[in-house]
């Protein structure tokens, strides 16, 4: 399984605060021109273009900060969210300007701003994505158990406290023979009923299909389902991230539901009596996941976000 402990993402992200800037911004350079010539050139353009969707001419406030003072002592919205983007905009000038906001965000910025998540629908291009907190949100498995080996049931382990739609989908479905689901919130207001301890990874993956299911932003499991011999099931997702879930295709990279679930065991005994096409919903997520694992081109691809951030904000470098 391809999860990093915490530890390991902590030295690892320490040591790289050791590479002398001068050796970075040569490497991007150098990165830069090969993009230009890369075959691959049309894709990453494309990847670029849907993070960053911000027009020339986009300006910042006057008081944003420069990137010299992203500093881990100065950080203002947790060490991952510094680790993950610095390790991007420290190949660029200290005197460039730009906006960071951390957390699971769920509006759109009135200025150009870098974040972990944004709405799906709407004007979202003050929304500028990059792949943050990727120690937590890009997990991916290997797994080992054939669809047809797994337990035909639907799985849900998660936090359901203060979640509307988590909530709505427990009032539906709690105590239905073929739903495995539990509130995994220590301090939930939820009825004690549906309370429980987590599951791992590799006890989900004894399931056919895995609930994901949006909480304050995206699912934060939907990354390593689609890279499993299951299936995620979820309604169209409204939030997106680096993982662009807004991009996904109903029915061939996961099974959609209605928003109010009404539909979900019938939507699950069409796959059991369509085992073929269930693979293939299979098939196609593991597909599309295999692009995030290309870490050399994943570096690439946020560096010319950056690079494109900081040319329509107006800067020069």
């Amino acid at each position: 399984m391809a999860r990093t402990p915490k530890f390991i993402y902590y030295i690892r992200a320490n040591l790289l605060l050791l590479t002398p800037k001068a050796i970075l911004r040569y490497r991007m350079r150098k990165a830069m021109r090969a993009a230009e010539n890369s075959p691959e050139k049309e894709y990453l353009m494309s990847r670029v273009n849907y993070y960053n969707k911000l027009e020339e001419r986009s300006p910042l406030p006057d008081d944003a900060p420069a990137l010299k003072d992203h500093t881990l002592k100065n950080k203002k919205s947790g060490s991952v969210y510094f680790y993950d983007s610095y390790e991007i905009t420290r190949h660029f000038p200290d005197h460039l300007k730009w906006l960071l906001k951390g957390g699971d965000v769920t509006t759109v910025p009135p200025y150009p701003t870098v974040v972990k998540s944004r709405p799906v629908a709407g004007d979202n291009a003050n929304s500028v994505l990059l792949k943050l907190n990727k120690v937590r949100h890009f997990i991916f498995v290997k797994d080992k158990i054939p669809f047809e080996k797994k337990q035909d049931k639907i799985i849900f382990r998660g936090d359901a406290n203060g979640k509307p739609a988590r909530i709505s989908f427990f009032e539906k479905w709690f105590g239905h023979p073929k739903c495995d689901m539990i509130d995994t919130a220590r301090h939930s207001k939820n009825p004690q009923e549906w309370k429980g301890e987590g599951m791992s990874i590799e006890e989900h993956l004894k399931y056919r299909y895995i609930m994901a299911l949006e909480g304050v932003d995206v699912a934060t499991n939907l990354k390593w389902v689609m890279s499993s011999n299951c299936i995620a099931v979820m309604p169209r997702p409204t939030y997106e991230t680096w993982f662009m879930e807004g991009k996904l295709i109903p029915d061939y990279h996961y099974i959609e539901i209605k928003p109010d679930y009404s539909d979900l065991i019938e939507r699950i005994e069409y796959y059991n009596n369509h085992i073929d096409e269930a693979k293939e919903i299979i098939r196609h997520a593991n597909e599309y996941t295999a692009q995030f694992r290309n870490k050399k081109r994943e570096r690439l691809i946020q560096l010319m976000v950056m690079a494109k951030y900081f040319r329509n904000t107006g800067q020069v470098f």
